[in-house]
Protein backbone atom coordinates (compact mmCIF):
# COMPACT_ATOMS: atom_id res chain seq x y z
CA UNK A 1 0.00 0.00 0.00
CA UNK A 2 3.20 2.21 0.91
CA UNK A 3 4.22 1.79 -2.72
CA UNK A 4 0.78 2.72 -4.23
CA UNK A 5 0.77 5.67 -2.19
CA UNK A 6 4.20 6.65 -3.35
CA UNK A 7 3.69 5.82 -6.85
CA UNK A 8 0.57 7.95 -6.62
CA UNK A 9 2.31 10.66 -5.23
CA UNK A 10 5.01 10.70 -7.70
CA UNK A 11 2.73 11.03 -10.72
CA UNK A 12 0.92 13.43 -9.20
CA UNK A 13 3.98 15.83 -9.12
CA UNK A 14 4.71 14.48 -12.64
CA UNK A 15 1.46 15.63 -13.82
CA UNK A 16 1.41 19.02 -12.11
CA UNK A 17 5.14 19.60 -13.25
CA UNK A 18 3.69 18.88 -17.07
CA UNK A 19 0.47 20.99 -16.51
CA UNK A 20 2.50 24.02 -15.33
CA UNK A 21 4.77 24.35 -18.31
CA UNK A 22 3.41 25.82 -21.29
CA UNK A 23 5.05 25.93 -25.35
CA UNK A 24 5.27 29.76 -24.91
CA UNK A 25 7.46 29.59 -21.22
CA UNK A 26 10.92 31.01 -21.90
CA UNK A 27 13.13 28.11 -22.94
CA UNK A 28 16.25 28.50 -20.58
CA UNK A 29 17.27 24.85 -20.61
CA UNK A 30 19.81 25.07 -23.09
CA UNK A 31 18.13 23.47 -26.06
CA UNK A 32 16.99 27.07 -27.64
CA UNK A 33 18.39 27.83 -31.14
CA UNK A 34 21.20 30.18 -30.80
CA UNK A 35 23.25 32.14 -33.68
CA UNK A 36 24.30 28.36 -34.83
CA UNK A 37 20.77 27.59 -35.81
CA UNK A 38 18.16 24.90 -35.12
CA UNK A 39 18.15 22.80 -31.93
CA UNK A 40 19.22 19.55 -34.64
CA UNK A 41 22.44 22.04 -35.86
CA UNK A 42 23.66 22.71 -32.36
CA UNK A 43 23.21 19.19 -30.97
CA UNK A 44 25.12 17.64 -33.69
CA UNK A 45 28.10 20.44 -33.58
CA UNK A 46 27.94 19.71 -29.75
CA UNK A 47 27.72 15.96 -29.73
CA UNK A 48 30.77 15.48 -32.47
CA UNK A 49 33.15 17.52 -29.88
CA UNK A 50 34.75 15.46 -27.74
CA UNK A 51 34.18 12.19 -25.74
CA UNK A 52 30.83 11.55 -23.94
CA UNK A 53 29.70 8.75 -21.17
CA UNK A 54 26.33 7.81 -20.39
CA UNK A 55 25.13 9.33 -16.40
CA UNK A 56 21.72 8.10 -16.84
CA UNK A 57 19.68 5.57 -18.45
CA UNK A 58 16.35 4.85 -17.38
CA UNK A 59 14.59 1.69 -19.56
CA UNK A 60 10.50 1.42 -19.32
CA UNK A 61 10.96 3.25 -15.71
CA UNK A 62 13.98 1.16 -14.60
CA UNK A 63 17.76 2.39 -14.07
CA UNK A 64 20.05 0.74 -16.51
CA UNK A 65 22.58 3.17 -16.37
CA UNK A 66 25.42 0.67 -14.97
CA UNK A 67 24.97 -1.17 -17.82
CA UNK A 68 27.31 1.39 -19.22
CA UNK A 69 29.75 2.06 -17.05
CA UNK A 70 32.77 2.79 -18.23
CA UNK A 71 31.96 3.15 -22.07
CA UNK A 72 33.05 6.43 -23.86
CA UNK A 73 31.35 7.61 -26.63
CA UNK A 74 32.78 9.44 -29.44
CA UNK A 75 30.34 10.63 -32.18
CA UNK A 76 32.09 11.53 -34.92
CA UNK A 77 30.80 14.26 -37.96
CA UNK A 78 30.13 10.96 -40.11
CA UNK A 79 27.73 9.62 -38.76
CA UNK A 80 29.83 6.73 -36.89
CA UNK A 81 29.88 6.21 -33.04
CA UNK A 82 31.99 4.44 -31.22
CA UNK A 83 31.00 2.92 -27.15
CA UNK A 84 34.76 1.81 -26.01
CA UNK A 85 35.46 0.60 -22.64
CA UNK A 86 39.04 -0.15 -23.63
CA UNK A 87 38.47 -4.05 -23.81
CA UNK A 88 35.15 -3.59 -25.88
CA UNK A 89 34.14 -1.56 -28.48
CA UNK A 90 30.83 -1.19 -30.18
CA UNK A 91 30.03 0.85 -33.45
CA UNK A 92 27.04 2.43 -34.83
CA UNK A 93 26.10 5.51 -36.40
CA UNK A 94 24.33 8.14 -34.92
CA UNK A 95 22.05 11.39 -36.51
CA UNK A 96 20.04 14.44 -35.80
CA UNK A 97 16.84 14.63 -37.20
CA UNK A 98 15.36 17.61 -37.88
CA UNK A 99 11.65 16.76 -38.08
CA UNK A 100 9.87 20.16 -38.76
CA UNK A 101 9.77 18.69 -42.45
CA UNK A 102 8.31 15.44 -41.35
CA UNK A 103 4.55 15.15 -41.50
CA UNK A 104 4.71 14.52 -37.65
CA UNK A 105 5.99 18.04 -37.00
CA UNK A 106 3.97 20.17 -34.21
CA UNK A 107 6.01 22.79 -34.75
CA UNK A 108 7.97 22.17 -31.10
CA UNK A 109 11.62 21.99 -30.74
CA UNK A 110 10.88 18.06 -29.01
CA UNK A 111 10.16 17.52 -32.89
CA UNK A 112 14.34 17.38 -33.09
CA UNK A 113 15.54 13.68 -32.64
CA UNK A 114 18.97 12.53 -31.74
CA UNK A 115 18.68 8.96 -33.77
CA UNK A 116 21.22 6.16 -32.45
CA UNK A 117 21.46 2.48 -33.97
CA UNK A 118 24.16 -0.15 -32.85
CA UNK A 119 24.50 -3.51 -35.16
CA UNK A 120 24.35 -5.65 -32.16
CA UNK A 121 22.33 -8.86 -31.15
CA UNK A 122 18.81 -8.17 -29.19
CA UNK A 123 20.14 -9.20 -26.54
CA UNK A 124 22.91 -6.47 -25.84
CA UNK A 125 22.38 -3.67 -23.86
CA UNK A 126 23.21 -1.70 -26.61
CA UNK A 127 20.09 -2.67 -28.48
CA UNK A 128 18.53 -0.36 -26.17
CA UNK A 129 19.98 2.55 -27.35
CA UNK A 130 19.06 2.37 -30.40
CA UNK A 131 15.92 4.49 -31.12
CA UNK A 132 14.75 8.11 -32.21
CA UNK A 133 15.46 10.27 -29.29
CA UNK A 134 13.63 13.24 -28.72
CA UNK A 135 15.99 16.21 -28.13
CA UNK A 136 15.18 17.45 -24.45
CA UNK A 137 18.08 19.82 -24.11
CA UNK A 138 21.34 20.42 -25.34
CA UNK A 139 23.97 22.36 -23.53
CA UNK A 140 28.25 22.57 -24.02
CA UNK A 141 28.80 19.27 -22.19
CA UNK A 142 25.27 17.69 -21.79
CA UNK A 143 22.53 15.68 -24.00
CA UNK A 144 19.33 15.01 -22.35
CA UNK A 145 16.97 12.97 -24.47
CA UNK A 146 13.60 11.05 -24.24
CA UNK A 147 11.70 8.53 -25.46
CA UNK A 148 7.86 7.72 -24.91
CA UNK A 149 7.36 3.75 -26.28
CA UNK A 150 4.48 3.09 -28.56
CA UNK A 151 4.07 -0.52 -27.26
CA UNK A 152 3.80 0.05 -23.44
CA UNK A 153 3.94 3.55 -23.19
CA UNK A 154 6.81 3.29 -20.72
CA UNK A 155 9.40 6.31 -20.69
CA UNK A 156 12.70 6.55 -21.72
CA UNK A 157 15.93 8.77 -20.70
CA UNK A 158 19.04 8.96 -21.84
CA UNK A 159 21.56 11.48 -20.78
CA UNK A 160 25.04 11.65 -21.75
CA UNK A 161 27.71 14.24 -20.34
CA UNK A 162 30.70 14.95 -21.78
CA UNK A 163 34.35 13.93 -20.44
Amino acid sequence: MKNRIAFLSILLTYVFFVAACSKDDDNSNGNTPNDNGTVAQQTATVADTGTWQVTLFIDSDEDETSDFNGYVFTFDADGSVVADNGTTSISGTWSITDSSSSSDDDGSSSDDDFNLFFSVPDTSDFEDLNDDWDIVSVSGDKIELLDISGGNGGTDRLIFEKL
